[in-house]
């Protein structure tokens, strides 16, 4: 995303935001995991939110989070996030099956006992 863009889009004339949700995604330049937004929000996708790798780390590359987080544009750089309340960072429950898929592998059936269920439900 280039710099005149994000200039052009109102909502990125606040400071804060919040309940904003990123993609965990290991860089491998700088050898450890970071966050990018991502697409459907008001903001535009793939600016990288600025959080400790610690915090992150923890969870296996794909993940989707949800956080507070404050604005910083300077000049000649791409504008990016910094994570506020960082203690408080969670995975986003909005995306749980999605985080599911991504910590036990794609091929992951989200609800194996869903067809039992309405097998039983047919028999009474």
């Amino acid at each position: 995303m280039q710099l005149s863009l994000v200039d052009e889009v109102p909502e990125l004339n606040k400071i804060f935001f919040l309940d904003i949700f990123a993609e965990s995604y290991y860089d491998s330049s700088r050898n450890r995991m970071r966050l990018n937004t991502i697409k459907g929000q008001q903001i535009p996708p793939c600016l990288k939110v600025s959080c400790p790798s610690k915090l992150i780390g923890n969870y296996p590359e794909g993940t989707i989070f949800k956080l507070d987080a404050r604005l910083v544009r300077r000049e000649g750089r791409q504008p990016y996030f910094i994570s506020i309340n960082r203690q408080n960072l969670q995975r986003a429950i909005e995306f749980f099956d999605y985080n599911l898929k991504v910590q036990n592998g794609f091929d992951y059936e989200i609800n194996p006992q869903k067809k039992d269920i309405h097998k039983i439900s047919k028999l009474l």
